[in-house]
Protein backbone atom coordinates (compact mmCIF):
# COMPACT_ATOMS: atom_id res chain seq x y z
CA UNK A 1 0.00 0.00 0.00
CA UNK A 2 1.38 3.34 -0.54
CA UNK A 3 0.09 6.44 0.86
CA UNK A 4 -2.19 7.82 -1.57
CA UNK A 5 -3.82 4.57 -1.42
CA UNK A 6 -3.85 4.42 2.74
CA UNK A 7 -4.98 8.04 2.56
CA UNK A 8 -8.09 6.82 -0.08
CA UNK A 9 -8.61 3.87 2.81
CA UNK A 10 -8.99 6.00 5.81
CA UNK A 11 -11.39 8.68 3.65
CA UNK A 12 -13.53 5.30 3.46
CA UNK A 13 -14.98 4.92 6.18
CA UNK A 14 -13.87 8.56 8.21
CA UNK A 15 -15.82 11.36 7.55
CA UNK A 16 -13.16 13.82 6.63
CA UNK A 17 -14.85 15.40 3.41
CA UNK A 18 -17.94 15.64 5.44
CA UNK A 19 -16.24 17.57 8.29
CA UNK A 20 -13.88 20.01 6.59
CA UNK A 21 -16.61 22.69 7.53
CA UNK A 22 -16.45 22.69 11.02
CA UNK A 23 -12.70 21.31 11.45
CA UNK A 24 -9.52 23.44 10.51
CA UNK A 25 -7.04 20.79 11.22
CA UNK A 26 -6.32 19.79 7.69
CA UNK A 27 -7.31 16.00 8.07
CA UNK A 28 -5.54 14.05 5.84
CA UNK A 29 -1.62 13.43 5.06
CA UNK A 30 0.07 16.91 6.85
CA UNK A 31 3.82 15.80 5.62
CA UNK A 32 4.51 13.68 2.74
CA UNK A 33 7.24 11.09 2.49
CA UNK A 34 9.77 10.89 -0.61
CA UNK A 35 8.87 6.83 -0.47
CA UNK A 36 5.58 6.67 -1.06
CA UNK A 37 5.48 2.95 -0.22
CA UNK A 38 3.84 2.30 3.52
CA UNK A 39 4.89 -0.73 5.59
CA UNK A 40 5.31 0.13 9.17
CA UNK A 41 2.39 2.58 10.57
CA UNK A 42 3.03 4.08 14.11
CA UNK A 43 -0.31 5.58 16.05
CA UNK A 44 -0.22 8.28 18.49
CA UNK A 45 -2.00 11.26 20.09
CA UNK A 46 -0.20 14.08 19.64
CA UNK A 47 2.01 15.13 16.50
CA UNK A 48 5.34 16.10 18.77
CA UNK A 49 8.92 14.97 18.66
CA UNK A 50 9.02 12.51 21.66
CA UNK A 51 6.37 10.80 19.45
CA UNK A 52 8.49 11.21 16.21
CA UNK A 53 11.75 9.51 17.47
CA UNK A 54 9.46 6.40 18.82
CA UNK A 55 7.68 6.09 15.75
CA UNK A 56 11.52 6.24 13.91
CA UNK A 57 12.79 4.03 16.18
CA UNK A 58 10.57 1.23 15.58
CA UNK A 59 10.87 1.78 11.81
CA UNK A 60 7.66 3.75 10.88
CA UNK A 61 6.86 5.04 7.58
CA UNK A 62 4.05 6.73 8.44
CA UNK A 63 2.78 8.00 11.84
CA UNK A 64 -1.17 8.85 12.20
CA UNK A 65 -2.33 11.04 15.35
CA UNK A 66 -5.31 12.48 16.69
CA UNK A 67 -3.64 16.32 17.29
CA UNK A 68 -1.64 17.03 13.85
CA UNK A 69 1.00 19.91 13.50
CA UNK A 70 -1.80 21.97 11.65
CA UNK A 71 -4.92 24.11 13.11
CA UNK A 72 -6.75 26.51 10.87
CA UNK A 73 -3.24 27.63 9.00
CA UNK A 74 -0.28 26.79 7.93
CA UNK A 75 2.81 27.68 10.30
CA UNK A 76 6.05 29.51 9.27
CA UNK A 77 8.82 27.03 9.82
CA UNK A 78 11.04 28.14 12.58
CA UNK A 79 11.52 27.27 16.11
CA UNK A 80 10.28 24.57 17.31
CA UNK A 81 7.66 24.06 13.66
CA UNK A 82 10.72 23.96 12.02
CA UNK A 83 12.49 21.49 14.18
CA UNK A 84 9.56 19.12 13.72
CA UNK A 85 9.35 19.55 10.03
CA UNK A 86 13.07 18.82 9.57
CA UNK A 87 12.90 15.31 11.63
CA UNK A 88 10.17 14.04 9.84
CA UNK A 89 11.68 14.50 6.25
CA UNK A 90 15.52 13.77 7.52
CA UNK A 91 13.65 10.68 8.55
CA UNK A 92 11.13 9.97 5.66
CA UNK A 93 8.68 9.68 7.96
CA UNK A 94 5.08 10.69 6.79
CA UNK A 95 2.34 12.32 8.94
CA UNK A 96 -1.42 11.48 8.74
CA UNK A 97 -3.93 13.79 10.83
CA UNK A 98 -7.34 13.26 11.86
CA UNK A 99 -9.08 15.49 14.39
CA UNK A 100 -13.21 15.25 14.73
CA UNK A 101 -13.86 12.61 12.54
CA UNK A 102 -12.08 10.18 14.80
CA UNK A 103 -13.84 11.59 17.62
CA UNK A 104 -17.03 11.19 15.81
CA UNK A 105 -17.06 8.10 14.58
CA UNK A 106 -19.25 5.54 16.22
CA UNK A 107 -16.95 2.61 15.98
CA UNK A 108 -13.61 3.42 15.74
CA UNK A 109 -13.83 7.02 17.16
CA UNK A 110 -12.52 8.60 21.05
CA UNK A 111 -16.42 8.23 22.27
CA UNK A 112 -17.12 4.99 20.79
CA UNK A 113 -14.00 3.59 22.49
CA UNK A 114 -15.12 4.79 25.72
CA UNK A 115 -18.85 3.60 25.33
CA UNK A 116 -17.63 0.60 24.06
CA UNK A 117 -15.37 0.36 27.41
CA UNK A 118 -18.29 1.05 29.79
CA UNK A 119 -20.65 -1.64 27.71
CA UNK A 120 -22.67 0.86 27.19
CA UNK A 121 -26.39 -0.03 25.00
CA UNK A 122 -28.56 2.25 22.67
CA UNK A 123 -25.43 4.30 21.82
CA UNK A 124 -26.23 7.20 19.65
CA UNK A 125 -24.59 10.40 18.11
CA UNK A 126 -24.60 13.73 20.80
CA UNK A 127 -23.22 16.79 21.82
CA UNK A 128 -23.54 19.45 18.54
CA UNK A 129 -20.61 21.15 17.05
CA UNK A 130 -21.00 23.78 14.19
CA UNK A 131 -24.25 21.21 13.55
CA UNK A 132 -22.73 18.00 13.28
CA UNK A 133 -22.28 15.22 16.57
CA UNK A 134 -19.01 14.66 17.42
CA UNK A 135 -19.85 12.31 20.91
CA UNK A 136 -22.34 10.05 22.11
CA UNK A 137 -25.09 8.82 24.62
CA UNK A 138 -25.90 5.80 25.45
CA UNK A 139 -26.95 3.58 28.86
CA UNK A 140 -25.23 1.41 31.22
CA UNK A 141 -26.66 -2.28 31.09
CA UNK A 142 -26.36 -1.95 35.21
CA UNK A 143 -26.65 1.20 37.17
CA UNK A 144 -23.34 1.99 38.71
CA UNK A 145 -21.76 4.88 40.74
CA UNK A 146 -19.68 7.97 39.22
CA UNK A 147 -16.91 6.16 40.88
CA UNK A 148 -17.69 2.83 39.36
CA UNK A 149 -17.84 5.07 36.23
CA UNK A 150 -14.08 6.47 36.53
CA UNK A 151 -12.66 3.02 37.91
CA UNK A 152 -14.04 0.99 34.98
CA UNK A 153 -12.69 3.66 32.51
CA UNK A 154 -9.43 4.94 33.87
CA UNK A 155 -8.93 2.42 36.26
CA UNK A 156 -5.16 2.78 37.95
CA UNK A 157 -3.97 4.50 34.58
CA UNK A 158 -5.28 8.19 34.78
CA UNK A 159 -6.43 10.05 37.44
CA UNK A 160 -9.49 12.67 36.01
CA UNK A 161 -8.88 16.29 36.70
CA UNK A 162 -11.51 16.58 38.60
CA UNK A 163 -15.53 14.98 39.42
CA UNK A 164 -18.30 16.92 40.07
CA UNK A 165 -20.80 14.85 42.20
CA UNK A 166 -24.39 16.10 41.56
CA UNK A 167 -26.11 13.87 40.17
CA UNK A 168 -27.71 10.78 40.96
CA UNK A 169 -26.45 7.73 43.38
CA UNK A 170 -27.06 5.53 40.59
CA UNK A 171 -25.74 6.27 36.90
CA UNK A 172 -27.53 5.31 33.79
CA UNK A 173 -27.70 7.46 31.06
CA UNK A 174 -24.69 9.13 29.62
CA UNK A 175 -22.76 11.72 27.26
CA UNK A 176 -19.33 11.48 26.12
CA UNK A 177 -17.60 14.20 24.23
CA UNK A 178 -13.79 13.67 24.31
CA UNK A 179 -11.13 16.39 24.69
CA UNK A 180 -12.03 20.47 25.40
CA UNK A 181 -15.77 20.23 25.40
CA UNK A 182 -16.89 21.63 28.97
CA UNK A 183 -19.70 23.59 27.80
CA UNK A 184 -21.13 21.10 25.96
CA UNK A 185 -22.80 19.81 29.32
CA UNK A 186 -25.19 21.96 28.57
CA UNK A 187 -26.61 19.10 26.11
CA UNK A 188 -26.21 16.78 28.35
CA UNK A 189 -28.23 18.93 30.70
CA UNK A 190 -31.29 19.24 28.47
CA UNK A 191 -31.62 15.27 27.78
CA UNK A 192 -31.26 15.08 30.80
CA UNK A 193 -28.47 12.56 31.36
CA UNK A 194 -26.66 11.38 34.47
CA UNK A 195 -23.32 11.91 33.91
CA UNK A 196 -21.32 13.81 31.25
CA UNK A 197 -18.29 12.76 30.46
CA UNK A 198 -15.18 14.77 28.73
CA UNK A 199 -11.58 16.06 28.77
CA UNK A 200 -10.63 19.48 30.12
CA UNK A 201 -11.49 20.87 32.99
CA UNK A 202 -13.35 24.02 33.30
CA UNK A 203 -14.37 26.18 36.57
CA UNK A 204 -16.89 28.09 34.68
CA UNK A 205 -19.69 25.24 34.09
CA UNK A 206 -19.30 24.05 37.94
CA UNK A 207 -21.91 25.65 39.62
CA UNK A 208 -24.24 24.95 36.59
CA UNK A 209 -24.48 21.47 37.20
CA UNK A 210 -24.83 21.37 40.56
CA UNK A 211 -27.51 23.55 40.05
CA UNK A 212 -28.90 21.34 37.60
CA UNK A 213 -28.02 18.01 39.29
CA UNK A 214 -25.88 15.86 36.66
CA UNK A 215 -22.15 14.46 37.45
CA UNK A 216 -19.38 15.81 35.32
CA UNK A 217 -16.06 13.66 34.67
CA UNK A 218 -13.56 15.85 33.40
CA UNK A 219 -10.72 12.61 32.72
CA UNK A 220 -7.93 14.47 31.00
CA UNK A 221 -7.72 15.37 27.12
CA UNK A 222 -5.12 12.36 26.18
CA UNK A 223 -7.40 10.18 28.74
CA UNK A 224 -10.30 10.64 26.68
CA UNK A 225 -8.50 10.97 23.11
CA UNK A 226 -6.25 7.73 23.58
CA UNK A 227 -9.21 5.47 22.40
CA UNK A 228 -9.48 6.36 18.33
CA UNK A 229 -5.56 5.86 17.51
CA UNK A 230 -5.84 2.37 19.38
CA UNK A 231 -8.64 1.25 17.40
CA UNK A 232 -7.67 2.49 14.16
CA UNK A 233 -4.35 0.91 14.99
CA UNK A 234 -6.43 -2.66 15.22
CA UNK A 235 -8.39 -2.13 11.93
CA UNK A 236 -5.29 -1.13 10.24
CA UNK A 237 -3.49 -4.43 11.36
CA UNK A 238 -6.63 -6.28 10.55
CA UNK A 239 -7.49 -4.73 7.34
CA UNK A 240 -4.33 -4.49 5.59
CA UNK A 241 -1.15 -5.68 5.27
CA UNK A 242 0.71 -3.35 7.19
CA UNK A 243 2.35 -3.78 10.52
CA UNK A 244 0.44 -1.24 12.82
CA UNK A 245 1.98 -0.16 16.60
CA UNK A 246 0.49 2.23 19.17
CA UNK A 247 3.10 4.85 20.71
CA UNK A 248 1.24 5.73 23.98
CA UNK A 249 3.07 9.26 25.29
CA UNK A 250 0.58 10.35 27.73
CA UNK A 251 0.80 14.32 28.86
CA UNK A 252 -1.18 13.95 32.18
CA UNK A 253 -3.34 16.65 30.96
Amino acid sequence: MNLSEFDAYIRSFLAIEEMERIDASRNGVQVERKDPKLKKVAFAVDAAQEVFEAAVKWGADLLFVHHGLYWGHEAILTGHYYRRIRYLLEHDLGLYAVHLPLDAHLRYGNNAGMAQKLGLVDVEPFGLYRGIPIGVSGTLKEPMTVDGVVDALFGDRFTPLGVVRSGPDSVRRIGLISGSAAREVEQAIELDLDLYITGDASHTIYHRCREDGIHVIFGGHYATEVWGVQLMSEKVAADTALQTRFIDIPTEL
